[in-house]
C-alpha cells in the first residue's frame, strides 16, 4: 500500500541557519500536532556553510514528516522553486525558518480548501498586519513595495514572506518565473497577479527569530538589479 499524501507541504528555504533549525521544526512539529494535518516539511538548504545540512539530515531520520533538498549555491529563489516543484501535498505554504507561523498556515488553509482562492498572501503591510521588526526593515519593506507598485503596477500590499497556494493551479507560473534569488517571490506573485489567479491578502504577525543571514544594505544593489530584469522579463 502506498503511504498516503500529504496535503499540505511546507517549504522552507534554509542558509546558514545550524543555530535555530532543529528547534525551529521541532517547535513547528508541535504546534501543528493538535490541528491533525496530513502535512509534510520540505528543507530547501541552499549553499550554508555551517552545519545546517548535517542538522537538516538529522531532523528527517528523526521525524517522518520532515524531507530535505540541498542546491549547491546560496540562492533563496531557487531553492523555493525547487521546493515547491517537489512539493508532494495538494497545498504549499512558503514558510521562513525564524517565523513559523502556524496562525497564517491554518487561516490560509481554510481559504483555500472553500476554493474561492489560489493563493494567499501573508502580508505585514496589510491593514491589521503587526511588523514587529526593526523599524529600518519595515521601511525597507514599505519601499520595495512601493517601488513594485509603481515600476510593475503591483496591486496588493506584499510579494515576500508568507505564502499558501494550491500547488496544481500555481506550479505553472512558476516555472515561467525567470529571475531568482531574492526576486523570485515577487516574480511569482506578480505573475499570478497577471494571469487572474484569484488571490487575497491576510494580515500577519512578523517577529523574527534573529536577524538576517545577509545583511540588508548588502542586499539593495542586486535587488535593484533583479527587479530591473523582472520588469524587462514581464514587458517581454
Amino acid at each position: 500500500m502506498k503511504p498516503e499524501l500529504p496535503e499540505v507541504s511546507i517549504v522552507i528555504p534554509v542558509f546558514d541557519e545550524e543555530g535555530i533549525l532543529h528547534a525551529s521544526i521541532i517547535d513547528l512539529h508541535e504546534r501543528l500536532g493538535p490541528h491533525g494535518l496530513r502535512y509534510e516539511v520540505l528543507l530547501a538548504e541552499n549553499g550554508s556553510s555551517d552545519g545546517t545540512v548535517g542538522v537538516a539530515r538529522d531532523l528527517a531520520a528523526k521525524l517522518p514528516e520532515v524531507r530535505w533538498l540541498s542546491l549547491g549555491e546560496p540562492n533563496y529563489g531557487a531553492a523555493l522553486r525547487r521546493g515547491i516543484e517537489e512539493a508532494r501535498g495538494t497545498f504549499v505554504v512558503c514558510e521562513e525558518i525564524d517565523l513559523g507561523d502556524v496562525d497564517f498556515l491554518v487561516r490560509a488553509l481554510a481559504i483555500l480548501r472553500s476554493g474561492e482562492r489560489d493563493l494567499v498572501i501573508g502580508s505585514k503591510l496589510s491593514r491589521g498586519a503587526r511588523d514587529e521588526r526593526p523599524p529600518f526593515r519595515h521601511a525597507a519593506s514599505v519601499l520595495y513595495s512601493g517601488l513594485l507598485r509603481r515600476t510593475l503596477g503591483f496591486r496588493g500590499t506584499d510579494t515576500h514572506g508568507l505564502k499558501a497556494f494550491r500547488r496544481e493551479a500555481l506550479l505553472p507560473i512558476v516555472r515561467e518565473c525567470l529571475v531568482d534569488k531574492d526576486v523570485f517571490a515577487s516574480e511569482l506573485v506578480l505573475r499570478a497577479e497577471r494571469a487572474g489567479v484569484p488571490m487575497v491578502d491576510i494580515p500577519v504577525r512578523v517577529k523574527e527569530k534573529r536577524p538576517p543571514s545577509v545583511g540588508l544594505l548588502r542586499r539593495v544593489p542586486g535587488v535593484l538589479s533583479r527587479v530591473a530584469r523582472l520588469w524587462w522579463a514581464l514587458q517581454r
